[in-house]
């Protein structure tokens, strides 16, 4: 199958990481993928395998959003036309061109499906709060002319149907991960740190991402100096957390880590992954702990609550973050059976539900239904004009 997939390649974001593992993924089943992303020139990723590239226009990007040239549209109509392709894939990058691909597709007679990445709450709290309930009030109108829409939990397709978004259109397909490649394994990052028990914290520095919580946890827990936390990623708050959370108690700042190598030695080396997040999708950083076995503490927001739930990891309440961490950190601390066994439930529940294998032939088999479905609905019309 040919397929046009437009998303993100630059900043770093769980998008990106999507984008990638996705388009890789399809890559190696044989399909012909095209990517177009928002950039001033093609760059090859060595990470990547090769498919055809094509750039965006833009005049402003980031994590979150994206504001593109008004040359941007043309761009991407006559790349879509010249491409041809069977089915065009959105990772909805938060953009006004999410807003106007029904259109564009409806035009050159292209199927066109979405994934929604915009994070939620979820159970125990306001489904979405603040710019997140913002994001789904914006968006609700706009996939609805979208052919499919792709979701990873229930709890968000029962949120987009009940704001008008037809609920036969949205697919549940959850993240998943290269368990060959993210899976336990040697490393030697504890004898880098000089630590024998290693907790970890992957993700953006933004306020809902709740790292301050942990932060205060770890600080008020006195954790030994053999122990400690890696703070993997950057954001707007590094600057204000980092000079009060340092290397006099155990903290070490890593900044963004862009190697793939890199940061799979440290998930390898590590004991606990913690994610205090008050809002998530799906969390690709969890998965990837997961996979290398890491016991992991996440709070129930988004979908994290229902990959954790029944055993493979502690959920962690988004309103006592800080006293949960406070008590359950010392625990991990002195008794690293616990992280083993959870550790082990963990890689199990993903090489159960959460594979990348299994997410590319669902998503095969969703590509198949809209083409199918699309050519069933203009057929009789094609027979009228005949007539």
């Amino acid at each position: 199958m040919r397929i046009a997939w437009i998303g993100k390649k630059t900043p770093f974001c769980g998008n990106v990481t999507y984008s990638r593992e996705i388009t890789n993924g399809l890559l190696e089943q044989g399909h012909e993928v095209s990517f177009l992303h928002f950039a001033q020139s093609v760059s090859q990723d060595s990470n990547e395998l090769h498919c055809q590239e094509v750039p965006l226009p833009f005049i402003y990007k980031s994590q979150v959003y994206t504001i593109p040239t008004f040359k941007a549209t043309k761009v991407l109509t006559d790349s879509l036309r010249r491409i041809k392709p069977d089915i065009v894939h959105a990772s909805l990058t938060l953009s006004p061109i999410d807003f106007l691909l029904p259109e564009i597709c409806e035009k050159l007679d292209i199927p066109l499906i979405a994934t929604f990445h915009t994070p939620f709450a979820g159970k125990g709290a306001k489904l979405v709060s603040g710019t997140q309930l913002l994001a789904y009030q914006l968006y609700a109108p706009s996939l609805g002319n979208y052919n499919s829409v792709i979701v990873f939990s229930q709890l968000q397709r029962e949120l987009l149907a009940r704001m008008g978004v037809p609920a036969e259109n949205i697919a549940v397909i959850p993240n998943g991960v290269d368990v060959d490649k993210y899976s336990p394994g040697f490393s030697a990052i504890k004898a880098e740190f000089k630590a024998e028990r290693l907790f970890i914290y992957q993700g953006r520095l933004a306020p809902e991402k709740n790292v301050e919580a942990l932060l205060r946890a770890w600080r008020q827990a006195e954790m030994e100096p053999q122990t400690k936390l890696l703070i993997v990623g950057d954001g707007p708050l590094r600057a204000s957390l980092e000079p009060f959370y340092g290397p006099e108690y155990g903290i070490i700042w890593l900044g963004f880590v862009a190697d793939d190598h890199r940061r799979i030695e440290i998930l390898r080396g590590a004991d606990v992954f913690i994610l205090p997040s008050l809002v998530e999708g799906l969390s690709l950083s969890l998965l990837e702990a997961m996979a290398c076995g890491l016991a992991c503490l996440a709070t129930e927001v988004g979908a994290d609550g229902e990959v954790l739930q029944d055993g493979a990891g502690v959920i962690l309440d988004t309103n006592r973050v800080r006293s949960q961490l406070r008590t359950l950190l010392p625990l991990f601390q002195d008794h690293p059976e616990l992280a083993l066994m959870l550790g082990k439930k963990a890689r199990q529940r993903v090489l159960e539900r959460y594979t990348l294998s299994k997410n590319i032939t669902q998503l095969e088999k969703l590509y198949e239904e809209v083409v199918n479905r699309r050519s069933l609905h203009f057929r009789p019309q094609h027979t009228k004009k005949a007539v």
